[in-house]
C-alpha cells in the first residue's frame, strides 16, 4: 500500500491536485493577496502592534525573581565548585611540562601506539613553544572539571529515559532545546547565578555538554541485543545488576562515542564562555586578540584550540573503537622519562614562556595578512561587495529595495516587477505543462520572495508556508507544531529579528548545499577527491566554533559576508559528508540493475543513486541547517544582526529576558527546521 493521505492525517484526493500540488497553490494563494493588498491591509505584512505581548518583560521579571531566589544557594555552588577548579589548576598549571606531555603521549601509545603517541606529544608541543601553556593549562583544567559533571548528569538522564519509557518523549524533547537554544544564551542566566568567573564557564560547559552524553547513553541501552537482556533476567539478577553488570557493559562502545562528543562539546563551550572574562584561558586570549586586530596572535592562539580539540578528539574516539593495549613496558618507560624530565625542570627552574618560540610567526602572520590586504584590497572587497550586493542583500531586503543605480546601474520599478513576475508565470506553465506543476507553483513563489526579501516577507505568508511544508510532509500534527511555535515569535515582537536570522542562516544554508553537494558528489565518484577532502573535514569538525572567526576577520574585517563565510566554513561539512555517504551506499542489485537495463553513468547517477540516496542527504541537510543556527549566533560577534545580535547583546547588558526570549526564538526556527527537514527525510 502507497502513503495513504489517511495515514498522513491528510485528506483524500478528491480533486485532480495532489497534496503537494494544493499546498504550493495555497500558498501561492496567500503569498498574491499579501503582495497586492498589503498597502490596503497592512496588518497583513506587519504583525499590528497592538497584539504584541510585552513577553521580553515577563519572562525577565519572573526569570528575575526565581533567579533572586536561587542566588544564594548558586553562589554557594560556585564557592565549592572553585575548590576543584583551583586545585585542577594548580596542578595543571605547577606540573612541569614533561609530565602533562608524556602522560599524553603514554596514553596515546597504550590507545593507539606509536602514531597517538606522537600527535598526543606534537600537539601539546606544540602548545608548549606557542607561548600558551598557562592559558592552556587553564583551559585544560575547565575541561577536566566540567567534562565529570556532564558525563554524570548525561548517564543518569540517558539511564532515567530508558527505565521509564513513558518520560522518554519529554527527555528527548527537552534534550532537543537544549541543543537548539543558544549557547550564549545559557551564559545570561549563569552570569547572574553564579558571578563573573572562571565557574560561570564550568556550568555551562557541563550543561551544553549533557545532551549528547544522554543521547549515546539512551541509545546504547536501547541497542543491547534482546539475548543479553534474556540471560541476564535468567541468571537471577536484580534489575540494578541487570543494568550496571550487564547492559551498561554491553552498551560501552556507544557510550564512549557519547564520552567524545561529550568532551568535545565542553571544549567548544568553555572557548565561547570566554565571551565573560575573568580566567587567564586561551579562549580570552582568542576574543582579546581578536578585538585588538592582532590577527598574528589570534591565529596562534586558535592554533592551540586546534591543537586540542584534536588531541581530545582522537584519544577520547579511540576509547570508543576496539583497540588492544600495546606494551605496558612501553608506556612505562615513556612515563619513566617524562618523571626524569620533569624533575630536572623543576629542579632547575624556569618558566615556560621561555620555550615560546613562535612568536616571530604571529608577527609574520601580521605581516604577511597586512602585506596581502594592501596588494589585493581591492579583489577582497570587490569580492565582498559583490556578494552583499548581488546576491546577500536582494536575499535580505529584496531586488525592490536591493537595486539600485550606484550598484546595478539601474533602478528597480514596478515595470521591473511586473516582468520579473511575467517570466515567473511563462516558466510554471511550461513546467505544467511538462507535468511538473509542483515545481511551476514553486517557482512564482520563491520568485516573489526573491522580489520582496527574506526580512520583509509578510507573516501570513511565512506562516502560511511553515504550514504548508508541515502538512506536506508530516501531516497536520507538524503543520500545527509549525504554526503554534512561529506564533510565539510573533506576540513576543521578536519577529523582525526573527527574519533577518532565518535570512542569514537560509542564504547560508543555500550555499553549503550547493557547495557541499557538489563536493559531495565529486567525492563520490573520485577517491582521489574523497582522499583529499575527508581529512580537510575531519579537521573542520574538530576545530571550535570560535575558531571559525579569525580566518575570516583577517581578510574581510568586521560585517555580514564574514558572518556568512564563517556560517558556511562550519556548516558545510555535514552535507558533504551525507552526500557521498547517501551516493556511495546505494545497494550493488540496484547498480546492476540499471547496468543490465543499458544506463550509462550520468543516468545511472540521476535515476538510480540520487533517489537512493535523497533521504540520506536530506539528514544531511537538517545538520546542516542546526549547524548554521549554531554559528550564527557565535558569529554575532564579528557583526551579524537579528536574533543572535540581541542575544550578544543582552550578554553584555546582563538582561535575563531578552536573552532568553531570544534564544527561545532562535531555539523555535531551529526546531521548526529541523522537523520540517526529518519530516520530507522519512
Amino acid at each position: 500500500m502507497s502513503l495513504s493521505s489517511e495515514a498522513a492525517g491528510r485528506p483524500g484526493r478528491a480533486s485532480g491536485l495532489g497534496p503537494g500540488a494544493r499546498a504550493a497553490l495555497l500558498v501561492l494563494v496567500v503569498g498574491a493577496a499579501c503582495r497586492l493588498f498589503g498597502d490596503v491591509f497592512p496588518w497583513l505584512v506587519a504583525w499590528p502592534e497592538v497584539l504584541v505581548l510585552p513577553v521580553t518583560e515577563w519572562v525577565g521579571t519572573g526569570v528575575g525573581w526565581l533567579l533572586a531566589l536561587l542566588k544564594p544557594a548558586a553562589r554557594g555552588l560556585a564557592g565549592l565548585l572553585g575548590y576543584p577548579m583551583a586545585w585542577t589548576s594548580a596542578v595543571l598549571g605547577g606540573a612541569p611540562w614533561p609530565l602533562i606531555i608524556g602522560g599524553t603521549a603514554a596514553l596515546g601509545w597504550y590507545l593507539g601506539g606509536l602514531r597517538m603517541a606522537l600527535l598526543g606529544a606534537i600537539g601539546l608541543g606544540l602548545v608548549l613553544l606557542s607561548g600558551y601553556w598557562v592559558e592552556g593549562m587553564n583551559t585544560l583544567a575547565l575541561v577536566t572539571v566540567s567534562v565529570p559533571l556532564a558525563l554524570l548528569a548525561g548517564t543518569a538522564i540517558g539511564i532515567l529515559a530508558y527505565e521509564v519509557p513513558r518520560i522518554k518523549g519529554a527527555v528527548n524533547a527537552t534534550l532537543d532545546v537544549m541543543q537548539t537554544v543558544p549557547t550564549f544564551a545559557y551564559l545570561t542566566p549563569l552570569l547572574i547565578l553564579f558571578g563573573f568567573g572562571p565557574v560561570v564557564g564550568l556550568i555551562a560547559s557541563a550543561i551544553y555538554a549533557a545532551p549528547p552524553m544522554a543521547r549515546n547513553v539512551l541509545l546504547g541501552l536501547e541497542r543491547v541485543d534482546s539475548e543479553i537482556r534474556e540471560a541476564a533476567v535468567m541468571s537471577g539478577g536484580t534489575r540494578r545488576q541487570q543494568l550496571f553488570l550487564v547492559e551498561l557493559p554491553a552498551a560501552a562502545s556507544q557510550i564512549m562515542v557519547g564520552v567524545n562528543q561529550c568532551l568535545m562539546a565542553a571544549l567548544s563551550m568553555v572557548i565561547i564562555a570566554a565571551v565573560i572574562g575573568g580566567f587567564e584561558d586561551i579562549g580570552w586570549e582568542v576574543l582579546l586578540t581578536m578585538r585588538k586586530a592582532q590577527f598574528g596572535q589570534a591565529f596562534l592562539a586558535g592554533l592551540v584550540i586546534v591543537a586540542f580539540a584534536i588531541v581530545i578528539d582522537r584519544l577520547s574516539a579511540r576509547l570508543a573503537q576496539p583497540h588492544v593495549p600495546r606494551n605496558p613496558k612501553v608506556v612505562a618507560a615513556i612515563a619513566g622519562v617524562s618523571v626524569l624530565l620533569a624533575a630536572v625542570v623543576f629542579f632547575r627552574g624556569g618558566d615556560v614562556a621561555a620555550f615560546a618560540a613562535f612568536d616571530g610567526l604571529a608577527e609574520a602572520v601580521d605581516r604577511g595578512v597586512g602585506s596581502f590586504t594592501a596588494r589585493n584590497g581591492a579583489t577582497l572587497d570587490g569580492v565582498k561587495n559583490g556578494a552583499m550586493f548581488y546576491g546577500l542583500l536582494p536575499l535580505r531586503i529584496g531586488l525592490a529595495d536591493a537595486v539600485l543605480p550606484f550598484t546595478w546601474g539601474f533602478k528597480w520599478t514596478a515595470t521591473h516587477s511586473l516582468m520579473l513576475y511575467g517570466v515567473a508565470v511563462v516558466l510554471a506553465a511550461f513546467l505544467a505543462w511538462r507535468g511538473q506543476l509542483v515545481i511551476g507553483f514553486l517557482a512564482i513563489i520563491l520568485t516573489g520572495m526573491l522580489e520582496v526579501g527574506v526580512a520583509q516577507l509578510p507573516w501570513v505568508f511565512v506562516l502560511a508556508g511553515a504550514a504548508a511544508l508541515g502538512w506536506v510532509s508530516s501531516g497536520w500534527k507538524l503543520a500545527r507544531f509549525a504554526v503554534i511555535l512561529l506564533l510565539l515569535i510573533l506576540v513576543s515582537g521578536l519577529w523582525s529579528r526573527a527574519l533577518l536570522s532565518l535570512y542569514l542562516s537560509g542564504a547560508s544554508v543555500l550555499a553549503c548545499a550547493v557547495i557541499g553537494g557538489a563536493l559531495g558528489l565529486w567525492a563520490s565518484v573520485s577517491r582521489t577527491a574523497w582522499a583529499v577532502i575527508q581529512p580537510i573535514c575531519d579537521l573542520l569538525q574538530t576545530i571550535p566554533l570560535f575558531v571559525f572567526l579569525i580566518p575570516v576577520l583577517m581578510f574581510f574585517q568586521i560585517g555580514e559576508f564574514s558572518a556568512f563565510l564563517a556560517i558556511c566554513l562550519y556548516a558545510v561539512v555535514p552535507m558533504i559528508r551525507y552526500t557521498r555517504h547517501g551516493l556511495v551506499t546505494t545497494p550493488d542489485e540496484m547498480i546492476e540493475a540499471a547496468r543490465a537495463s543499458g544506463a550509462g553513468r550520468w543516468a545511472e547517477m540521476v535515476e538510480v543513486r540520487a533517489p537512493y540516496a535523497a533521504p540520506t542527504i536530506l539528514l544531511g541537510l537538517n545538520q546542516t541547517i542546526l549547524y548554521a543556527f549554531a554559528m550564527l549566533v557565535i558569529a554575532a560577534l564579528i557583526g551579524t544582526t537579528g536574533l543572535g545580535q540581541s542575544i550578544y547583546l543582552a550578554l553584555g547588558q546582563a538582561d535575563v529576558g531578552l536573552g532568553l526570549t531570544a534564544g527561545a526564538a532562535m531555539a523555535i526556527l531551529a526546531l521548526v527546521a529541523d522537523r520540517l527537514v526529518q519530516g520530507f527525510a522519512e
